[in-house]
């Protein structure tokens, strides 16, 4: 007797990777255009997922322009979308490279709070705490900084209004 084959489902995975200058203003673009890239996938401007991602992308690209900057180089915003379906969750990753190697961050679950008063070093805790699981890659030159987001439920498309109109206002929900 043979088994029967599980049905294979198709899955699209979006990508969207865009290189920016290692400025404050680069930092913003990327943020700016990786909300629209996301709202044009299904993500809808102001849902909890959009939220999360902005926050994520805008400490990733600011560290990187802070932190990782070298003169003359870009920095890489890259985002990956899978849809999911039947039986697989939704999925956001959220990737940022620079091209400094060796000023490398703390890792997950080894990001200090920082002194009370200081203007800056809050940026990982974001990301540690909106994330479902970040990571940082070594990479030649540099380093990628990749946080992955889990969207709560099945696939979901643009909207057909484009805008996240009727119908889309949960979807991306987190």
């Amino acid at each position: 007797m043979e088994a029967l084959a599980q049905p294979q489902y198709p899955v699209t995975v979006r990508v969207f990777n865009h290189h920016y200058p290692a400025t404050p203003q680069g930092a913003r673009l990327a943020r700016r255009v990786g909300l629209h890239k996301l709202h044009t996938w299904g993500v809808p401007y102001l849902s909890d997922a959009s939220e999360s991602a902005a926050l994520i992308i805008g400490e990733l690209a600011a560290n990187a322009v802070t932190h990782g900057r070298v003169s003359g180089r870009d920095f890489a915003l890259r985002l990956s979308y899978m849809p999911g379906g039947p039986e697989a969750p939704r999925l956001l990753r959220i990737e940022v490279s620079d091209a400094r190697g060796e000023r490398r961050p703390p890792g997950p679950g080894a990001v200090a709070a920082p002194d009370d008063g200081a203007d800056s070093g809050r940026g990982l805790l974001i990301v540690e705490a909106l994330a479902d699981r970040w990571e940082i890659l070594d990479r030649n030159p540099g380093k990628t900084v990749r946080a992955e987001l889990d969207l709560p439920g099945g696939e979901c498309g643009p909207s057909s209004s484009g805008s996240g109109g009727a119908g889309a206002g949960t979807c991306g929900a987190r």
